[in-house]
């Protein structure tokens, strides 16, 4: 069993297995992160296989102090500073140009690498004890559900994974934003996630552009299907595209059952219609769900606006094998 409670032993034991070239699974405030150090090639090839995930997608590097962040980039422009100085330690990636202390494989070729400051103490403490940089995608395999939970690492990785840290159920629930940090100062959302981008528009002073494509992967979770639980998943508006008699659907609503749904085939990801609460509880409900080898599962939207747009952008990935399966079907 590699499964071991997030105490100092067993941080202390998980920052040697990561300076030996090992891999270690770790919470952080939004998801488990797969860990490695972000410095060495041959360690960090090691997540790409535990996670049968594409060499061409880039991985996010962890840091524990202001320090590191000058160490992996170069020419930072002033508004990274300014937003780290307002949002770090928490879930926002930003993407810079790398220095050469940034191996080839963690940003897929690019030159700019993705880096962010956790807001967990455990994952805090491991990067620090280990003393140097974390590079570490979510803790599942390439394109499925993200753990909130360590069972949730067990279950899909399992002996794949050296060691996983179980610091409990995660507080955000949704990976991190990211946004690219242009040379003239300009930003674009490059992935929707646990900070909303009305807050980093104000605290920019400027629009953060919302670009409908990108040409190709900038920074994780970019692909168009990713999220996705075994079992399909179908977005609906109303109760009028479900079933409630097919014992082979499941359902996800915002805040109430649109309908009398019988037996546990339902989660509810906030009553009161909270935002952050129903980001915190989206991968977890689909995670159940996934588990009583259902049909399909129906995912009710959630209004777009706050964390809402990172809710969105997960459920449409989630969606998107769905209807790539059903026009496959039609051809």
């Amino acid at each position: 069993m590699n499964l071991y409670p997030a105490d100092m032993n067993s941080i202390q034991k998980a920052a040697d297995i990561i300076r030996a070239g090992g891999i270690v699974s770790f919470p952080t405030e939004t998801v488990y992160g797969l860990g490695a150090d972000a410095r060495s090639p041959e360690a960090v090839a090691r997540i790409f296989e535990a996670k049968n995930r594409p060499f061409f997608d880039p991985l996010i590097v962890h840091i524990a102090e202001q320090d590191q962040l000058f160490t992996l980039t170069r020419d930072l422009p002033h508004q990274a500073l300014k937003l780290t100085g307002r949002f770090w330690p928490g879930p926002l990636t930003i993407v810079v140009p790398r220095s050469s202390a940034v191996p080839d494989i963690v940003t897929a070729g690019l030159d700019t690498v993705g880096v962010r400051m956790p807001d967990h103490t455990v994952a805090l403490e491991l990067i620090r004890v280990a003393g140097l940089p974390i590079a570490a995608p979510s803790a599942n395999p390439f394109g499925y559900i993200s753990p909130t939970r360590a069972s949730h690492v067990q279950r899909q990785l399992g002996s794949r994974v050296d060691m996983i840290l179980d610091g409990g159920p995660c507080t955000v629930g949704v990976e991190s934003t990211i946004i690219g940090i242009r040379s003239d100062g300009s930003i674009a959302l490059l992935r929707a996630g646990g900070i909303p981008v009305e807050e980093i528009e104000e605290s920019a002073g400027m629009r953060v552009a919302l670009p409908d494509e990108v040409s190709g992967p900038e920074a994780p979770g970019q692909l168009k299907v990713h999220y996705s639980p075994s079992t399909p998943v179908k977005i609906i508006d109303s109760s009028r595209e479900i079933d409630i008699d097919d014992s082979s659907a499941g359902f996800i609503f915002f805040t109430r059952p649109l309908q009398d749904i019988p037996g546990d085939r339902y989660e509810v990801l906030s009553e009161e219609g909270n935002l952050r609460e129903a980001a915190s509880r989206f991968f977890s409900a689909m995670h159940r769900l996934d588990s009583l080898g259902l049909r399909v599962i129906y995912a009710e939207r959630v209004p777009e606006h706050g964390l809402g747009r990172a809710i969105m952008d997960r459920m449409r990935k989630a969606a998107a094998r769905y209807d790539r399966e059903a026009n496959d079907e039609d051809r």
